[in-house]
C-alpha cells in the first residue's frame, strides 16, 4: 500500500505550480499540464517519487543516521519543527548559519558555548557576576538556542538533507552538494530539480502541501526507527542466550601456578643434591689415596 495516494495530494493543493513565465524549463518531465497560466504538476509522478524517497530514508534511519530537515520560509517552519521532532532528527527553521556544513567545527563551538553557559547557571558561577553581566550571557545564550538550538545534538555531519525550496534554501543546497551529501527536496516549477539527488515535484509555498509529504516522509522514518530498536533487542537476547565459555576460578589458577613452582624446584634440588654427594666421594677417595706424611 502507497503512503500516499493522487487524492490526498489533489486535496492538499500539491499540484500547484508557479506562473508559466517563471518555470525552469528542467522541471518540464514533472508538468502535466497548463492552466490559466500556471503549471499543474504531474501527482503520479510525485507519489513514485514520495515511494522511492521514503524508502531511501526509511534505511537511513534504520542504520542510525541522522537527515537534516531545512525549512526557513514561514509556511513550512512549524511543519518542519513538528515532524523533525517527532522522529528525533535535527532541523534548521531560523536563518541558515552560513557554512555549517563545510565550516561545522566552528558551529560546534557555538553549540558547546550554550552548554557552557548553562553549567554556569548551574554551579553558581553566575553568582558572582554583575546584574549587566548576566544580562549580556542570557541574550546570548537566548540567541544561540534560536539559531542552533535545534540541532545540538548533531555531534558530526548529517548524513542526508531534506531541503524545502531549493531556491530559497540555496546556500545549504551547495554546501552539501560540495560535501558530497545527499539531498532530499522538495522542487516546485520554478527550482531546478538537477541541483538535488532526490526530488520529489511539489508545491512548496502551501502548509498542507509540505505537511502532507513530511508526514509520509517521517512515518517511513519512524519505521526505520522501530526496525532498528528490534534488532537490537533481538541481538540482546541472542547474545544472553548463547552459551558462556567455562572459566576456571581464579583459586585454582593460583593452586596450578603454586603447584608447578614446587614441581620445578624438586627437580631442580636433586642435581644439586646429586653433585654435592659425588664431589663428597672424591674428596674421600683423594684423602684415602694421599700418601702419608712419614
Amino acid at each position: 500500500m502507497s503512503r500516499v495516494n493522487f487524492d490526498q495530494l489533489l486535496e492538499a493543493g500539491v499540484h500547484f505550480g508557479h506562473l508559466k513565465r517563471k518555470w525552469n524549463p528542467a522541471m518540464a518531465p514533472y508538468i502535466f499540464m497548463e492552466r490559466n497560466g500556471i503549471h499543474i504538476i504531474d501527482l503520479y509522478k510525485t507519489v513514485a517519487k514520495v515511494e522511492e524517497i521514503s524508502e531511501i530514508l526509511k534505511q537511513v534511519a534504520k542504520s542510525g543516521k541522522k537527515v537534516l530537515f531545512v525549512a526557513t520560509k514561514k509556511q513550512a517552519k512549524e511543519v518542519v519543527a513538528d515532524r523533525a521532532s517527532s522522529v528525533g532528527m535535527p532541523y534548521v527553521v531560523e536563518r541558515w548559519p552560513g557554512g555549517m556544513l563545510t565550516n561545522f567545527p566552528t558551529i560546534r563551538k557555538a553549540i558547546k558555548k550554550m552548554s557552557t553557559i548553562d553549567k554556569m547557571a548551574t554551579d553558581g558561577t553566575f553568582d558572582n557576576l554583575s546584574k549587566r553581566e548576566k544580562l549580556q550571557i542570557t541574550r546570548q545564550r537566548a540567541k544561540l538556542e534560536k539559531n542552533l538550538g535545534s540541532i545540538a545534538d548533531l555531534t558530526r555531519l548529517p548524513s542526508a538533507l531534506f531541503v524545502i525550496d531549493i531556491m530559497k534554501e540555496h546556500i545549504a543546497v551547495r554546501e552539501a552538494n560540495r560535501l558530497g551529501i545527499p539531498v532530499f527536496a522538495m522542487v516546485d516549477t520554478n527550482s531546478n530539480p538537477n541541483d538535488v539527488d532526490y526530488a520529489i515535484p511539489a508545491n512548496d509555498d502551501a502548509t498542507k502541501s509540505v505537511d502532507i509529504i513530511l508526514e509520509a516522509i517521517c512515518a517511513a522514518m519512524q519505521e526505520g526507527l522501530q526496525e532498528r530498536k528490534a534488532e537490537k533487542v533481538d541481538t540482546a537476547e541472542a547474545e544472553g542466550d548463547a552459551p558462556k565459555k567455562d572459566r576456571k576460578p581464579k583459586t585454582g589458577v593460583r593452586k596450578e601456578r603454586i603447584k608447578k613452582a614446587d614441581d620445578a624446584s624438586e627437580i631442580t634440588e636433586v642435581p644439586v643434591v646429586a653433585a654435592v654427594e659425588v664431589v663428597a666421594e672424591v674428596v674421600a677417595e683423594v684423602v684415602v689415596e694421599a700418601p702419608s706424611a712419614e
